[in-house]
């Protein structure tokens, strides 16, 4: 009796759940993130192939990132739907009282990432191989599961090597073929961070991300493979002026409270002491180029503050300003001239956002809308059962052509 209703029910798991031989003719779904390419980037007409998909697709005026608008915690809100404050990322250095040691973008150890599932992770639980080249978190085991194809990080890795890594992925027969893949790029925000956005260095950067997402069209249309692509970005990118950064040894006795983290943001944990008592109020009071909140005060719209993650008191800069200790600041030999990271309202925080694809209608431009909304997208292009999520399908609806 036992051997029965074991087959009984796996039977019905199969029922189901998608397999691999079910969804393998489906057209593949290619999620590209372009790190720091600002969405008005696109205009200033260095980028003809993602002109090209935009003018055959959808282009969003903007995508407006989460806060706080930076990598790690976007990109796990782009393959989550769920905003920082609930999938755990909560910056791109933060603390976990449960877990040893600070998240660094090299923490590889399962539970920093455990708290929300990637779409890869349930692609690959439903029967579709996911191929991901480089995207934080796709180097973790969760929950039992990697990508069926997957690279550790490595940024010497040329972005040509990239793109045909994942063609060849694409080579695989059907039952290995993957159904979901990304590819990452740096080069544009690096090129912000060091230069500023509205350099000659940026410029060429743009150039360079273009020509590999040309390669990979023109690769995909040489194996004769029609694939939905999403190309989009992470968050966008602010000047930086040499003498706007706020000291915070300036402000309060550093050494009476904890930074878990600073620059365009600043999270502090107060001590029960008179002396971090003293600095909170400190902290809290109106200061220029910069507001502060306790945790549970930071404005609803922001959706940051309930994670245990998040320190007692948050600090945002204003956009083109740095908040950090004098011992951070000293360590910059190389003058950031372009930062993100600030309100994720502000225009020159919105990133780049296209589709183009046979999911997609052609021709059409898309008020902007928060990223949460990419993951329940991707899940109905691909018949997978979204996870609980911020996302809104309904907002992203419109622009299918079914």
């Amino acid at each position: 009796m036992k051997t029965i209703i074991l087959a009984i029910v796996a039977l019905l798991a199969l029922a189901g759940a998608p397999c691999a031989a079910q969804t393998a003719d489906r057209p593949p779904l290619i999620l590209i993130s372009l790190d720091g390419f600002r969405w008005d980037y696109l205009n200033r007409g260095l980028s003809p192939n993602l002109a090209a998909l935009a003018a055959g697709g959808v282009r969003a005026e903007r995508m407006i990132p989460s806060f706080p608008s930076v990598t790690f915690p976007n990109h796990y809100t782009l393959v989550t739907g769920l905003y920082p404050d609930h999938h755990g990322i909560v910056n791109n250095t933060f603390e976990d009282a449960k877990m040893p040691g600070v998240f660094k973008m090299s923490s590889k150890e399962e539970g920093w990432w455990s708290e929300a599932t990637p779409i890869w992770t349930t692609a690959e639980q439903n029967g579709v191989h996911a191929g991901v080249m480089f995207w934080p978190g796709s180097e973790v085991e969760l929950h039992g599961v990697r990508p069926s194809h997957w690279k550790p990080f490595d940024i010497a890795f040329p972005a040509s090597a990239r793109v045909d890594a994942l063609l060849s992925w694409l080579d695989l027969p059907k039952g290995e073929r993957p159904g979901f893949l990304t590819l990452y790029l740096e080069n544009v925000d690096s090129a912000g961070h060091a230069f500023g956005p509205d350099t000659p260095q940026v410029d060429a950067a743009i150039g360079r991300v273009d020509a590999a997402v040309g390669r990979l069209v023109e690769g995909l249309k040489t194996r004769g493979i029609t694939a939905n692509i999403i190309v989009l970005a992470d968050h966008g990118m602010a000047a930086v002026a040499p003498d706007h950064t706020l000291i915070l040894d300036s402000l309060i006795d550093v050494g009476a409270v904890h930074v878990v983290f600073d620059d365009a943001v600043l999270g502090v944990d107060i001590p029960a002491t008179p002396a971090g008592q003293a600095a909170q109020a400190k902290l809290l009071k109106a200061h220029d180029h910069l507001a502060c909140w306790r945790k549970a005060d930071v404005p609803a719209r922001f959706h940051y503050g309930a994670n245990p993650r998040v320190p007692d008191v948050v600090c945002a800069a204003q956009t083109g300003w740095l908040i950090e200790t004098a011992a951070q600041a000293a360590h910059h030999h190389i003058p950031v001239r372009g930062e993100h990271g600030y309100d994720n309202a502000d225009p020159l925080m919105g990133a780049l956002f296209i589709a183009n694809g046979p999911a997609f209608k052609k021709g059409l431009v898309i008020r902007p809308f928060p990223n949460v909304d990419v993951y329940p997208l991707m899940t109905e292009i691909l018949a997978l059962p979204p996870q609980p999520n911020d996302g809104k399908q309904a907002d992203l609806a419109p622009i299918l052509a079914k």
